[in-house]
């Protein structure tokens, strides 16, 4: 007798209901997705200060910014836009798994046991590609960045002792959203292929294609230097991998479920 952790993994648990209360449940999850951004966004307006300070360690890291390790401000009104700029990102980024619970709850009813396992194993992984590209970003790419980007000045002859916060800012933010995102693609890729839309034969002739798309996507969102072009590429190479084998085992899967 073979066990399984799902129990009538196929089982569904939403009844047939008007449309009228699909519509009403769709408003609550918007009402609720919308007070939980706003909310996370003035959580992180409150400390802003210590998460300005967070972004910009890498630059104090900077030999020639080890005397101030300070940004400075071009205008009066440079803090306010410096503010809101971490409130948005930050709220957006903290809100995240907010979003997602109001989604699953809308979603669930009308899933599978199997098909909702398999749902929070994706968002769960998300979540950590999501880290993960961060991770990589700030410890790796901007230091790296910041540093190529100074050596930039000095050679065109121009002081890189004073940094504005107001320019300084949408740089780090959208350096880090952009690794954090791209971490995303392997794992539509899987997702993609969990549902037949692709497949790991499709996914395999594609291979040499993935690998100069990766290089080129790292080129873009990358300062101008091999080293932090690698730091992007080889992962999004490794983890692309992983999404080909993850959706051939899948297939096989499949295949042997319907030979029984």
């Amino acid at each position: 007798m073979s066990m399984t952790l799902i129990k009538d993994p196929d089982k569904r648990d939403d009844p047939p209901r008007p449309l009228l209360e699909h519509l009403l449940a769709l408003r609550d999850m918007l009402i609720f997705m919308a007070v939980a951004w706003v909310l996370c966004v003035i959580v992180c307006g409150c400390f802003s200060r210590h998460i300005f300070a967070w972004l910009q360690s890498p630059m104090n890291a900077l030999a020639a910014q080890e005397a101030n390790g300070a940004l400075a401000a071009r205008g009066p009104v440079d803090g306010v836009s410096v503010g809101l700029q971490i409130a948005f990102w930050g709220g957006t980024a903290l809100s995240f798994p907010f979003l997602a619970f109001a989604v699953l709850r809308f979603v669930f009813p009308a899933l599978t046991r199997r098909e909702k396992a398999v749902l929070m194993a994706i968002l769960l992984i998300g979540t950590g590609f999501f880290i993960t590209g961060v991770w990589l970003a700030y410890y790796e790419t901007l230091p790296m960045m910041l540093k190529v980007f100074r050596q930039i000045n000095e050679w065109l002859g121009m002081t890189s002792e004073i940094y504005f916060a107001a320019d300084y800012m949408p740089v780090i933010l959208k350096t880090l959203f952009a690794f954090g995102l791209v971490f995303q693609l392997p794992l539509i890729i899987f997702v993609l292929g969990w549902f037949g839309v692709i497949s790991s034969e499709w996914l395999r002739a594609k291979r040499r294609v993935s690998i100069v798309l990766a290089f080129v996507l790292a080129m873009l969102l990358t300062p101008p230097d091999p080293m932090s072009q690698i730091i992007m590429a080889v992962p999004l190479c490794l983890l692309y991998e992983v999404a080909v084998w993850a959706v051939w085992l899948k297939e096989k899967a499949f295949m042997e479920g319907r030979a029984k």
